[in-house]
């Protein structure tokens, strides 16, 4: 039997992956459906921890926009991220799954504080760990977070599963039908090139930890248990890179 890729993962999802066609709230057939693919990867002996979005529920950024606070924004996105994550943990462990929610922000009636050696440990004994609350520090996004307990838990790769995006392109794939997909790209081309994989902060921290990226669409079959597996499929920064093109 041929063995994962990967040993220790950090999956970010983003809100708006759990809120399904519905493009706002939690979708849970979606839920479901991610839970069991995770679910699959677990029981191969793979530690996942994951970091939710809260985007589904409320965009720190669009209503800093309108005029309101910035930090009370963030915060409020904060809280929406948890609502996913406990929505999260609930479908993993109908599946069996046995999962830890831990918060930047304590609320010790539902969620654990988080705690790296605690998180690392639940890691170790194949339970799912759920990062909510971001870091816990209003201005840095969730992408940050992911890139930030990656490196504090000592994860091989960040997947950054998408819904409706199979990669990263030069130009808007829904707009430009000439806009090529990269198979590969270095962190520094990410930044220089101004593409959207991460916000800045998270690729430079990436960067600096030597952390790959993977992007691929989640919608797809199969794709977190194949991207583990070490197919390529998406785009790649960082890491072993091959040389560069498009598909």
């Amino acid at each position: 039997m041929v063995k994962p890729k990967y040993k220790r993962i950090v999956l970010k999802l983003s809100g708006e992956a759990l809120a399904g066609e519905k493009g706002f709230g939690v979708d849970l057939g979606v839920v479901k459906a991610i839970g069991q693919s995770i679910a699959d990867i677990v029981r191969l002996g793979v530690e996942v921890a994951t970091v939710v979005g809260g985007g589904n529920i409320w965009r720190g950024a669009v209503a800093s926009a309108q005029g309101m606070d910035r930090a009370t924004a963030d915060y409020m996105g904060m809280l929406a991220t948890v609502i996913n994550s406990l929505a999260f943990q609930d479908s993993l462990e109908r599946l069996g799954v046995e999962t830890r929610v831990m918060t930047a922000i304590e609320m010790r009636e539902i969620a654990e504080p988080y705690i790296r050696r605690r998180a690392m440990r639940h890691l170790e004994k194949g339970r799912v760990v759920i990062f909510a609350s971001g870091t816990g520090n209003p201005y840095f996004s969730t992408d940050t977070t992911a890139a930030l307990r990656a490196a504090e838990i000592e994860a091989e790769v960040i997947l950054m599963a998408k819904r409706g995006v199979d990669g990263v392109y030069d130009d808007d794939p829904r707009i430009n039908a000439d806009a090529r997909r990269f198979d590969s790209l270095d962190y520094i081309e990410v930044l220089q090139r101004g593409l959207r994989v991460m916000d800045s902060t998270a690729t430079s921290l990436c960067m600096d930890n030597e952390i790959p990226i993977i992007i691929f669409d989640i919608a797809e079959q199969d794709s977190i248990l194949r991207v583990v597996y070490g197919e390529s499929i998406g785009t790649i920064v960082g890491g072993k890179q091959s040389d560069k093109g498009s598909t």
